[in-house]
């Protein structure tokens, strides 16, 4: 782990446990991971269980979790609805492995409204020239072509 991704993990530590409602809740929506924590991901075989979000104006992207039915693609509107496909049983696949993303291990009842700091913050980590070549690299395994605009 390199001192970029442990200044991440002092900053947005991990919560404790919860099965709360709240807590069930965020995983409605899935996470974001660190472009580290995504690559680690896709070098593990999970890259068919992602999905690339894009910005509104469609110039840059980050890869997530996908949504259920919409893995290996570009995230579909239509789909947002659907739990995180990591989500089984009311319990997280990912949880306590290498493979959570910092977002869900930082996300807890007891730091309602703090996650928008901690989500800003990984955008800026997808918004460099590691995390374009990430997307183009994830882009490529999947045999999809960048979109227009996107910025990769």
């Amino acid at each position: 782990m390199g001192a970029h991704q442990k200044a991440f993990y002092q900053r947005f530590p991990p919560s404790e446990p919860c099965t709360c409602e709240t807590c069930r809740g965020f995983c409605a929506r899935p996470g974001w991971w660190l472009v580290a924590e995504a690559r680690a991901a896709i070098d593990a075989g999970l890259a068919d269980r992602m999905m690339l979000e894009l910005s509104q104006d469609r110039t840059s992207g980050v890869l997530s979790p996908a949504f259920q039915g919409n893995e290996g693609f570009y995230a579909l509107a239509e789909l947002a609805g659907n739990l995180c496909t990591f989500l089984a049983q009311d319990r997280c696949e990912l949880f306590g492995s290498l493979y959570q993303p910092l977002e869900c291990r930082f996300c807890h009842h007891d730091r309602l409204g703090t996650g928008l700091g901690c989500h800003r913050e990984i955008l800026r980590d997808w918004d460099s020239g590691k995390g374009r070549r990430l997307v183009r690299h994830w882009l490529a395994l999947r045999g999809l072509e960048p979109l227009p605009r996107l910025r990769v």
